[in-house]
């Protein structure tokens, strides 16, 4: 027996041995190249893991020195990151089918200094770990309450928008969160040097080495591994197209809160101001066509269609928009091009949107019920029982009254920032900011109570 036991020893001994080699490989990144997948992220994922403890129960003054350390620290870097984005964007060169991804991919000083300008935007927010959220006193004399705790560590899945990592790394360090960032392969340059910046920044202001860590690895199979990996991630969030979500949705043992495609819609009443209509449609299609909270979908009431839509088409051709619209569009807008059935839904991304002209709110809302994602959805008019309704009946995750969808957004919304928007109706709904990155538990006082 005690031959057999210490055989055991040994061999526990020796993957220790291995584990710390390995662990050591990753670390001075030596012979990274020669570890396996599954080795590679179980070390990593266990420092993130590491860190949430600690992590978790800082408080708010440390963190928020860290936050402003790292918007510091991505402006300190500007040209090393404009230098990384274009190592990413070379893939991109006159490839016109994917020039959407492209703008959502590429780096200007602008940007990078918006970056920086989010990150002392959550740093200036409250922080919610640790707030009450009521207590209330038992007959028995027991005390029992809930307080905003961090969730843990949230495992991070997106594509194309560098400016994901910095938004993400400073919500859940906010937050109390470990964040695991995996940014797709088009952007591994950008969202590599994005990281590396942020975390050495934090890691100098005292926040735990794994707080912030990028899986480097663009292998699909990493993906896969990593949505398998309950015992270290506690939820993933992924950003980006159907293929993403389809894997995620194929693969996660993790729960999932789904940042999917926005398909909205801007709905143009019969009783309406037509220059405010025009300028919201306009907004909501040509401010920025690479985001998910862009209008894809114009309805317009059948009354006004013949005054609204000419006048909206001769600015939609000013800004380039290629307009596909149905019959009644068409005949109204020489401009349009007949919609084929697959436009309607469709997330174009681009300067495209599909145009319809609907008899009434009722047929509105129906085009909105099959064809959106549930995503944004706006209504512009004056008459206010109709304004409630559309409130009321739309299933969206923001619904909105005389305003554009591009207003849909953490920041815009006073959040500060946001992980994403979610379109799930589990935990979270909508731009998500500090306070949906936290759960709650529940603290019991007693006095010696037992159970009768």
């Amino acid at each position: 027996m005690k031959e057999n036991s210490s055989e055991e020893n040994l061999e526990v001994l020796d993957e220790s041995e291995e584990a710390l080699l390995v662990e050591e490989a990753v670390e001075e990144g030596e012979e990274e190249k020669e570890l396996t997948n599954e080795e590679y992220l179980d070390v990593t994922l266990r420092k993130a893991k590491d860190a949430a403890r600690p992590l978790s129960v800082m408080i708010a003054m440390k963190k928020n020195a860290a936050l402003l350390a790292m918007a510091e620290g991505l402006e300190a870097a500007e040209e090393d990151l404009l230098e990384a984005n274009e190592e990413d964007l070379k893939d991109f060169e006159g490839d016109e089918s994917r020039a959407a991804m492209a703008d959502r991919l590429r780096l200007t000083p602008e940007r990078i200094a918006d970056m920086a300008k989010q990150i002392r935007e959550i740093a200036k927010l409250r922080d919610p770990v640790g707030e009450s959220q009521g207590f209330w006193q038992r007959p028995n004399g027991m005390r029992v309450g809930r307080v905003r705790v961090p969730i843990g560590v949230i495992g991070m899945i997106y594509e194309s928008r560098p400016n994901v990592t910095a938004d993400a790394a400073a919500l859940c360090l906010k937050s109390g969160n470990v964040c695991v960032l995996r940014g797709g392969s088009e952007a591994l340059h950008s969202n590599k040097a994005i990281a590396k910046v942020l975390g050495e920044a934090a890691q100098k202001s005292g926040i735990p080495d794994g707080a912030i860590t990028f899986i480097d690895r663009p292998d699909r199979e990493v993906v896969v591994a990593l949505l398998k990996s309950d015992q270290y991630i506690d939820l993933i969030i992924p950003r980006g197209g159907d293929a993403l979500m389809k894997t995620v949705t194929e693969h996660a043992t993790i729960p999932v809160i789904k940042h999917d495609k926005g398909v909205c819609h801007v709905y143009v009443d019969s009783d309406v101001d037509l220059a405010m209509a025009q300028r919201i449609s306009l907004n909501a299609k040509v401010q920025r066509p690479s985001t998910c909270n862009t209008m894809e979908t114009l309805l317009v009431h059948e009354k006004i269609a013949k005054k609204f839509l000419p006048a909206l088409a001769e600015e939609f051709v000013k800004a380039k928009v290629e307009m596909r619209g149905c019959p009644k569009t068409c005949h109204l807008v020489p401009e349009a091009q007949p919609a084929e059935a697959e436009d309607f839904g469709k997330e174009f991304l681009a300067l495209i949107v599909a145009i319809k002209v609907v008899k009434d709110m009722d047929d509105a809302m129906s085009h909105i019920c099959q064809f959106g994602s549930r995503h944004t959805e706006s209504i512009v008019t004056n008459d206010y029982d109709r304004a409630l309704r559309f409130l009321r009946e739309v299933d969206a995750g923001a619904v909105m009254i005389n305003a554009s969808t591009r207003l849909n957004d953490g920041y815009e919304f006073g959040l500060g920032a946001e992980i994403g928007i979610s379109t799930s109706r589990i935990h979270a709904r909508g731009p998500m900011g500090l306070e949906d990155l936290t759960c709650s538990k529940y603290l019991v006082y007693g006095t010696g109570q037992i159970r009768e």
